[in-house]
């Protein structure tokens, strides 16, 4: 499939750019946020087909981030994955619980990265 447009709010540098270059290279297109604020603005202005959401940002964290997509009809549909290091067994139900669509856990595993997100791109068609 591929050519999906992905927006990755992430707020390090070096996750950023191995994220990006691991679906650029699977043909998904891209948009980049360091900041969850930005990342907002993006999805409002592209409707990326799924956001890759840090749960760490600085200033509004991911889970506030959720919560306004969540609330503004224009976004309100984009499926949102947590992708955190927060990896203890009950942080997966939380964010779930939150809203967010899935749960993917820092590091990313560079070998099943692109193919977790065909998944969850799969389940938006």
């Amino acid at each position: 499939m591929a050519g999906e447009l992905i927006l990755i709010v992430e707020d390090n540098e070096k996750n950023l750019k191995l994220a990006r270059d691991l679906l650029q290279f699977k043909g998904y297109r891209t948009l980049e946020a360091r900041d969850a604020e930005s990342g907002l603005a993006l999805a409002a202005a592209h409707h990326p087909d799924l956001i890759l959401m840090d749960i760490q940002l600085p200033g509004m964290d991911g889970l506030a981030a959720l919560a306004q997509l969540k609330a503004h009809p224009a976004t309100t549909t984009i499926p949102v994955v947590a992708v955190t290091a927060f990896a203890m067994s009950n942080d997966r139900e939380r964010f779930l619980g939150a809203g967010f669509d899935g749960y993917l856990v820092k590091p990313i595993n560079i070998k099943e990265f692109p193919e977790q997100v065909r998944r969850y791109c799969e389940r938006i068609d």
